[in-house]
């Protein structure tokens, strides 16, 4: 693919991050698409918000971050999602997610159906298939984007919100996957699959669902890319770590836009480490663009 601006969606939760210091905009996709729009590409957020305070403040965040708010639905019945967030000592974050809300209720719509069929990448985790109503809409976005689409499957496991079952369908409808090395071995055993070392696991992941790519995060110690043929590690980036919220989502972002250039892997792997850190290094998932990170 050549580079240039392309349509890129994040689907799936939006909420408030309720941190020790205040609220962040929050959810996985969010972050995921506010980290693409600085690359430069029409970073849409496809969620849904309660008809509340929140609700609107979360839309006038979304907008202010210059994201295309047009597939944020608006929920009469359910309020706008809100998460708990406690920080370890490492800066890791810890989650009490609110249920349900109203990203668990996704409408299937003939506008997300047009807006599937052109989007480039489309970005999504397990979170916002805890609902029937919501997995339902978000299988059929997958399944209507076009056959050259980008989909990654962020694996993001959180509290007991999966199962073998979200995992499997997941995988089979994504062509890229990122999971982090804690979640590896989860999922490996759910799926029925030994999970021996990382790089034969990936591969394993890689040859049942015919991924173009597997990705496994080490945190502070970088990641592992895993393609047909190809193994790229990278080390990672020392940084003073202000808090890790977002980091994971700004990687993701980094390698779709790589994905998009058709860079290699091992340009990928440093592009998506150098974001991810350069993330980590400040508060909240959605910090203002460094040009030193943005490449």
């Amino acid at each position: 693919m050549t580079s240039g601006s392309r349509t890129v969606v994040g689907l799936g939760e939006v909420l408030w991050d309720m941190l020790p210091e205040g609220k962040q905009l929050g959810g996985a996709p969010a972050n995921f698409a506010y980290m693409c729009g600085l690359l430069g590409h029409h970073a849409v957020v496809a969620s849904a918000i309660g008809a509340d305070a929140l609700g609107e403040e979360l839309h006038n965040r979304l907008a202010g971050l210059n994201l295309d708010t047009s597939l944020i639905q608006v929920s009469r019945q359910h309020p706008t999602g809100t998460v708990n967030v406690i920080l370890d000592g490492e800066g890791q974050p810890k989650y009490e997610i609110r249920e349900p809300v109203a990203w668990d209720f996704l409408l299937w719509t003939h506008e997300w159906q047009q807006f599937a069929a052109r989007a480039d990448v489309i970005c999504f985790g397990t979170l916002a298939q805890r609902s029937p109503v919501s997995r339902a809409t978000i299988k059929a976005f997958l399944r209507a984007s076009r056959s050259g689409a980008i989909r990654i499957f962020d694996v993001n496991l959180r509290q007991d919100f999966f199962s073998a079952n979200v995992l499997a369908e997941s995988l089979q409808l994504a062509n890229v996957v990122k999971l982090n090395d804690t979640e590896l071995p989860i999922v490996m055993r759910l799926l029925g699959f030994t999970a021996n070392d990382e790089r034969s696991s990936a591969g394993r992941l890689r040859d049942a669902f015919g991924l173009e790519l597997v990705c496994v995060t080490r945190g502070s110690r970088g990641s592992l890319l895993v393609r047909e043929g190809q193994c790229d590690e990278h080390p990672g980036f020392s940084v003073r770590v202000q808090d890790l919220v977002g980091a994971g989502d700004a990687f993701t972002a980094a390698l779709a836009h790589h994905l998009l250039r058709g860079s290699s892997l091992g340009v990928m792997n440093e592009a998506a480490n150098r974001m991810g850190a350069w993330v980590a290094s400040q508060p909240g998932g959605t910090p203002r663009a460094d040009a030193e990170a943005l490449w």
